[in-house]
């Protein structure tokens, strides 16, 4: 075989990986738009419609559900609930988990491997609906249970994973900033607020989005909390009620409408965290 041969035996085995490659990846992303455009789509339709699966576009678009549904499940107050505690849980996390990441990175102290192991089994240990009722008396002692900060401090205490991500990013931070600062008179705490935060601000624009994500969108939490104080239900318990409308028919359409209102918040959020997102991997990328 002569070089020329082999040569165009590789273009053509480039060329089919790659289309091999794009085939995958068009897949992937039907498998994962496909069910936001039927929720999309569905909410749009009327509940016979929606029940009997017959089409895929409405017949007739019933804009109105979208009105029915804010009506119906208070969403006003309900989305006015979950960024209280969707927000608070934000900032908290970030603050605890930084300063924490902080702490274990640049410092040492006794214990440190054993605090270490004990955030990283709560990762891989899940044992869910177990701690609610521990949790719960332990709000009901501090007398936070009829609160929603007894959501937002239970949340901010689950932060295992935003944790390790922050000391990842901390220790691509040359420690030689830091030893600079304290020739230049700064304290520990001067160092980390003035030095090295500011440099971690795509990596917290990051945890923020993944952190507001999973409080946002919480949902046992906030109903064992609310549930002798519908007032202070999220967005997510508000929307489970919209599943069964007047004499009890189930109003499908509506939790569709619902679902997508639900999700604007997030999909904002992310448009704003998106270029930390890909300074980030792309830094990583480039390591």
């Amino acid at each position: 075989m002569s070089t020329k041969e082999r040569r165009q035996g590789l273009r053509i085995g480039a060329r089919g990986g790659k289309s091999i490659m794009w085939v995958f990846l068009v897949i992937i992303a039907l498998f994962t738009l496909l069910p936001v455009a039927m929720a999309i789509l569905g909410s749009f339709k009327t509940n016979a419609e929606l029940t009997s699966g017959a089409t895929f576009f409405p017949s007739s678009w019933q804009f109105s559900n979208y009105a029915t549904a804010w009506k119906q499940a208070n969403f006003g107050r309900f989305m006015w609930n979950s960024f209280y505690v969707s927000i608070a849980v934000t900032v908290g996390t970030l603050l605890v988990t930084a300063m924490a990441a902080y702490a274990v990175d640049r410092n040492r102290f006794p214990g440190k491997q054993i605090y270490v192991t004990l955030q990283a089994s709560t990762m891989f240990i899940s044992i869910g609906a177990v701690v609610l009722r521990p949790q719960f008396d332990l709000m009901v002692a501090i007398g936070l249970n009829k609160s929603l900060w007894g959501v937002i401090l239970i949340l901010i205490s689950a932060h295992a994973s935003i944790f390790f991500m922050l000391i990842g990013f901390f220790r691509a931070i040359p420690r030689d900033l830091d030893e600079a600062a304290y020739i230049d008179g700064c304290n520990f705490y001067s160092v980390f607020f003035r030095i090295v935060l500011p440099l971690l601000r795509p990596a917290l624009a990051v945890t923020a989005l993944f952190t507001f994500r999973g409080a946002w969108n919480e949902y046992i939490l906030p109903l064992v909390f609310t549930m002798t104080n519908p007032k202070l239900q999220t967005l997510t318990v508000g929307l489970a009620n919209l599943r069964y409308g007047i004499g009890a028919a189930a109003e499908n359409q509506l939790m569709m409408a619902g679902a997508c209102i639900a999700f604007l918040p997030v999909l904002i959020v992310y448009l704003f965290a998106s270029k930390s997102f890909m300074q980030v991997t792309a830094g990583a990328v480039k390591g």
